[in-house]
């Protein structure tokens, strides 16, 4: 009998993984977008790292990677696109065998030239069947439509094969400027979340130091992941981290998420900055380097002039800050993150912005205050649970100055730094003023509230001028 391959990939996930209706979709990948604008740093990315869940847990985190691409439309006019088989067993890599993906947003015709290309390659099969119901891939593209508009398509589904296989197939599609390489991944499955969140974080040092033995238990996307890190180190690609959450950050159950990490892979020329810190003595000039990155942050929210902050590979890696503004002495803002959710460096700006222009409790810094601030930076460690007995167990096991503390209570959470035991150096009422802090009456207690501690490394100008 003989088979007739369709001309069309019909979406398969819409209306599950993301919204059925056209206008609703590109309403809400539009929203994604804005919400993760940031500012696009030259060179442009040649490839991304982005998840691929249901757009209510990894949309965020994958809009973390398209919106470096955000300015790139007349200039990227293919896509090679890279995801792992979750439903039909693949030996190698798969195309559809068919002419066009389509989507709600309308249709991407698959690059003829490229298909032509990869068919003589041993590793390459084509299998309809493995693409029909896939996700891994499909989900990337009302993204790819939005910012991109009319661009043709390289889909590939990455089953069996070794990372000198996966690596070979984007030898020979790498292309120029014009060609765009994405890989779909998830990073681990269905751990808690603080596992999860220990794992990825490793995870993602790995990836960027480009090591190319990532497993399917840290990444579905490992095979092409592996693949693509090869064809990086060999072309002088540098790994930069966007973004690194998991769904207990954005809409699912703590008690088991998956994590989710936006990378992009970018040439590193002799002037790069980010080869630096290759030398640098890290330890040394963290402090001034982290300042600088707040400082610059805050002049150009303000729309003022502000010196380029200088660049380090630690900026890079998951980190959790906590920006403090002070002018003569008193608290003008002080915005952060508990946990490490996106590179250091993004996070710093990120919270001095807000501290500066956000802080519920303040009016936003004016341009006229911000010669008259004095910036503090504090890096926490990761918080570790601190079960206690009672409250006066609580009160005997935390060290006074030392011991940043988070307490929660269904909803509720608040913190205090390790700095407010200047302030605050009795137990008794550092615990109690957290408390108030949290909405509870000082003399609450419950066995439902939960605690957990870290500590910081804090820098102030004050310390490095």
């Amino acid at each position: 009998m003989l088979m007739i391959k369709p001309a069309t990939r019909p979406a398969a996930v819409a209306g599950t993984f993301y919204p059925a209706s056209a206008s609703e979709l590109r309403r809400h990948v539009d929203e994604l977008l804005a919400d993760a604008a940031r500012c696009e740093r030259a060179p442009a990315p040649k490839a991304l790292i982005a998840p691929h869940a249901g757009y209510v847990y990894s949309g965020p985190i994958a809009a973390s990677a398209y919106a470096q691409i955000s300015s790139q439309r007349s200039r990227i006019r293919r896509v090679v696109l890279l995801g792992p088989a979750h439903r039909v067993p693949v030996r190698g890599l798969a195309l559809p065998g068919v002419q066009r993906f389509t989507t709600p947003l309308g249709d991407v015709a698959v690059d003829a030239d490229a298909v032509a290309a990869l068919r003589d390659l041993p590793q390459l099969v084509e299998s309809p069947l493995a693409h029909a119901a896939e996700h891994s891939l499909e989900v990337h593209l009302p993204f790819l439509q939005r910012l991109l508009g009319d661009f043709s398509l390289v889909p590939l589904l990455v089953g069996d094969a070794t990372a000198e296989e996966v690596a070979a197939v984007l030898d020979a599609v790498w292309g120029g400027d014009e060609t765009l390489v994405v890989v779909s991944s998830d990073l681990s499955h269905y751990l808690p979340y603080d596992s999860a969140r220990r794992i990825d974080s490793d995870t993602v040092d790995r990836l960027l130091s480009l090591d190319v033995t990532l497993d399917h238990e840290r990444a579905c996307g490992a095979t092409p992941i592996n693949g693509l890190l090869l064809a990086a180190r060999r072309r002088g690609l540098r790994a930069e981290l966007l973004d690194l959450r998991n769904s207990g950050d954005t809409a699912g159950d703590r008690r088991r998420v998956v994590g989710y990490a936006a990378v992009a892979l970018r040439q590193a020329g002799q002037d790069d900055p980010f080869r630096l810190g290759e030398q640098d003595d890290e330890a040394a000039d963290k402090g001034r380097v982290l300042l600088a990155h707040a400082r610059s942050a805050i002049a150009r929210a303000l729309e003022l002039d502000a010196d380029a902050a200088p660049q380090r590979t630690f900026l890079q890696r998951p980190g959790a800050s906590f920006v403090t503004l002070r002018q003569q002495s008193r608290l003008r803002g002080c915005i952060g993150s508990l946990q490490a959710r996106r590179a250091l460096g993004t996070d710093v700006r990120s919270n001095a912005v807000a501290a500066a222009l956000s802080d519920p409790r303040f009016t936003p810094l004016s341009t006229d205050e911000y010669a008259r601030i004095d910036i503090e930076v504090s890096v926490l460690s990761a918080p570790s649970p601190l079960p206690v007995a009672s409250e006066a167990d609580l009160h005997a096991r935390l060290r006074a100055g030392v011991d940043g503390l988070v307490l929660e209570l269904g909803a509720r959470r608040s913190t205090f730094l390790p700095q407010v035991w200047d302030s605050l150096p009795d137990a008794r009422d550092f615990v109690d003023e957290l408390k108030r802090k949290a909405g509870l009456a000082r003399e609450f207690w419950s066995d439902e509230l939960r605690f957990s501690r870290y500590t910081v490394e804090k820098f102030t100008e004050l310390e490095s001028a």
